[in-house]
């Protein structure tokens, strides 16, 4: 069987493991435009940047691993066209791959500042790739003026790197408060309080208007009331959208990704998309997932599916976040919760906030508190019953569940 995997992500690098280990005969091809080997990316905002771990540490498989497992890896390339009726990949470079399955893991690409308020000046920088990690290694350096905009993880998790090698940091959130979209009040105040503490400032229900330019760069942002933030240079985390480019030139199903099945088959069932890039089905609607966790095991599902196995992909999602001093462990998905309850770590300063949606447990946000995370986690995974009145309640193991 010829497998062609487009994108060099953690999605496609998972896929092509699996494959090979359930099929020694299977031809697969790598197709990444990127010209380096395929490395991690959630380590460039927060171990890499930090400079905790080296580019080799960071890579999902050495070199030598491609030959030794007789992977083909084209880099530096794109997939320019996908021929569903004759089966083919095309490539901007001319070569032409014929394929039995076809798997799509080009991921999702940041959202940039539009070009007429500013966001094509060369130092507005967004932080997805390698390139954008070392641009931004090299303006973080003490005194030097950041304006972050967005108060997401990607946005702080940058503030708290530049924050760390002496960077004077804003943080400008157009919502009411961080981490909006994905977190609850609790662990916002608890993160807010962070990057104060460290001494970050963070403007919530400050919408920009511009960036104010001067010779070719930014200099600073203006915000709609008016007030000018003086910037040297610019960090925008205001979010991802998937590359469906491709998948939607094929003419693929396309709702906020590469629409699949639960067996991650797209509406072509010889091409199967994974990671960023696809809306699966969860919880009786589809959702996409930007997580390792995600990207891992949509690759396992995948590869089994796609040699002719027939296996649902169920996940149990889970997340981190690195900020100063703070490890953030997430275990499941709040969406739609009602209820948030707190409960202390066995460690100083350690918490967790639990969600739930009427008494059903959904997720926790474990600050510095791995243990409780370990535990949630196991419990969300055997769908165990864990209730509001259990985590309030400090002397319940919640251990005892397992």
């Amino acid at each position: 069987m010829k497998t062609v995997i487009i994108g060099g992500s953690h999605a496609a690098l998972s896929a092509a493991a699996e494959l090979r280990k359930l099929s020694a005969e299977a031809e697969i091809v790598i197709i990444s435009s990127d010209r380096e080997l395929p490395y991690q990316r959630p380590p460039l905002s927060k171990a890499y940047m930090s400079g905790k771990s080296t580019f080799e540490q960071i890579l999902l498989r050495p070199e030598d691993w491609y030959a030794t497992n007789r992977i083909g890896l084209k880099r530096g390339v794109f997939a320019d066209r996908i021929d569903r009726a004759e089966k083919i990949v095309h490539l901007a470079d001319g070569e032409a791959l014929p394929y039995d399955r076809l798997l799509i893991a080009t991921g999702a690409r940041p959202r940039r500042l539009p070009e007429e308020i500013g966001g094509h000046l060369p130092n507005v920088h967004v932080m997805r790739d390698l390139g954008d990690a070392h641009a931004l290694m090299d303006q973080m350096k003490d005194g030097a003026r950041l304006v972050v905009i967005g108060g997401g993880y990607i946005g702080l998790e940058a503030a708290s790197e530049a924050s760390k090698k002496g960077a004077v940091v804003i943080v400008i959130e157009a919502a009411d408060r961080i981490l909006k979209r994905v977190a609850c009040a609790e662990t916002a105040e608890d993160v807010r309080a962070l990057h104060h503490a460290h001494g970050v400032r963070i403007f919530e229900n400050a919408a920009l208007k511009q960036i104010v330019e001067e010779g070719g760069r930014a200099t600073g942002v203006e915000l709609s009331d008016g007030s000018v933030i003086a910037a040297d240079f610019i960090v925008t985390g205001i979010g991802v959208t998937p590359d469906v480019a491709l998948a939607d030139q094929a003419g693929l199903s396309i709702a906020n990704g590469v629409v699949v099945d639960r067996e991650l088959r797209t509406s072509d069932p010889e091409i199967f998309a994974i990671g960023d890039c696809a809306s699966f089905p969860y919880g009786g609607h589809h959702i996409r997932l930007e997580s390792v966790q995600n990207a891992n095991d949509m690759g396992l599902v995948a590869a089994r599916n796609m040699l002719g196995d027939s296996v649902d992909y169920s996940p149990t999602p889970w997340f981190w976040s690195d900020q100063f001093e703070l490890k953030l462990q997430i275990a499941g998905l709040n969406t739609g919760y009602d209820q948030v309850v707190t409960r202390p770590g066995a460690r100083e300063g350690a918490k967790s906030h639990f969600y739930f949606r009427e008494g059903r447990f959904l997720a926790a946000d474990c600050l510095n508190d791995g243990a409780t995370y370990m535990v949630a986690r196991r419990i969300l995974e055997g769908g165990k019953a864990l209730t509001p009145e259990q985590v309030a309640d400090a002397g319940f193991a919640l251990k005892s569940l397992l």
